[in-house]
């Protein structure tokens, strides 16, 4: 009997990892991996916090690869040519596919299992918050320093990527302690998680992905919090509760439809964040914003990627 997995990579651009990343789920993956170039153009902070040049250790030149890790038995060589179709398919919706090309490799159980653990190290986001895998264990190296504890074998959003940390940065600067928010489109719960730390009282965690819902109810589970729900929902669709903090780190694509929700459901004074924004797209952005009534109060920026931090006109 084989009891191989088999690791699916997707050859794509920068911009549609994440797109790619939820077909491969779609599809039945239970873990993703992403190797970005994006992620190597300028000098970072490493496992032990230090900062180090990227340009030292091997990585993409170009492009990115979204590799999907899919449990013995499954089937999918009659897969591969719907999926790359899938992926090229990305162009419909203004999304660079790249090269659109689709590779099987099997890959040990033992092998599969390690693999998380070689790619994925404690890393020091921003000032006080620190990313730990939940097989490392961490000693805080500041008095004030919080860890946040993943398990990144599932989901998205586990902190290596741009766009999630240029919201926890932002929820960093902003939270005063006792805010109600709503984390739009959840992923792996860790901007929940960690703004529960950072002292919001309360928070609605929503996703439209049942297998994202379980992740992130199982991360949250590896954290002392207490204050955090979550459900399946589409967006804000249907909700009746209102926040002082929206945030919402997903594709820009998804981002323009989810704005005009907003305004109804942001408490006065309140901000909404929203990361996921390819630069190219920011501009779309921002227009959608300021025509559904929001001036942009803060922008930014970390290697071909865009946040923003919006607010109501008075």
């Amino acid at each position: 009997m084989n009891n191989d997995w088999t690791a699916l990579t997707v050859t794509t651009s920068t911009e549609a990892v994440e797109a790619v990343s939820n077909i491969l789920m779609e599809a039945g993956a239970v873990g993703i991996q992403i190797k970005d170039a994006a992620d190597f153009k300028k000098e970072t902070i490493d496992a032990h916090g230090t900062w180090f040049d990227p340009a030292t250790i091997p990585h993409l030149a170009t492009g990115a690869q979204v590799i999907g890790y899919f449990e013995p038995a499954t089937s999918l060589i009659e897969k591969r040519d719907h999926l790359a179709s899938q992926v090229k398919a990305l162009a419909q919706f203004g999304l660079d596919p790249g090269a659109a090309t689709v590779t099987l490799a099997d890959v040990r159980q033992q092998d599969w299992a390690d693999v998380w653990k070689k790619y994925y190290h404690p890393l020091r986001v921003s000032r006080f918050l620190t990313i730990v895998p939940k097989w490392e264990h961490y000693t805080p190296q500041q008095p004030d320093e919080l860890v946040l504890t993943l398990d990144p074998g599932m989901a998205f959003g586990t902190g290596t990527h741009p766009t999630t940390q240029l919201m926890l940065s932002l929820l960093e600067s902003l939270v005063r302690g006792g805010e109600t928010m709503i984390d739009v489109g959840t992923g792996s719960g860790i901007l929940a998680i960690a703004a529960e730390r950072l002292g919001v009282s309360q928070i609605l965690a929503t996703d439209v992905d049942e297998i994202a819902v379980k992740n992130a109810q199982a991360n949250i589970a590896l954290n002392p919090v207490s204050h955090i729900t979550v459900k399946a929902n589409d967006l804000l669709q249907g909700l009746t509760v209102s926040a002082d903090l929206i945030v919402a780190n997903i594709l820009a694509e998804v981002l323009v439809p989810l704005i005009p929700q907003v305004p109804s459901r942001l408490n006065p004074h309140g901000h909404f964040l929203l990361a996921g924004i390819i630069a190219e797209k920011a501009d779309l952005i921002r227009q959608t914003l300021q025509d559904n009534g929001f001036t942009i109060a803060q922008r930014r920026d970390a290697v071909g990627w865009v946040a923003f931090d919006a607010v109501l006109k008075a």
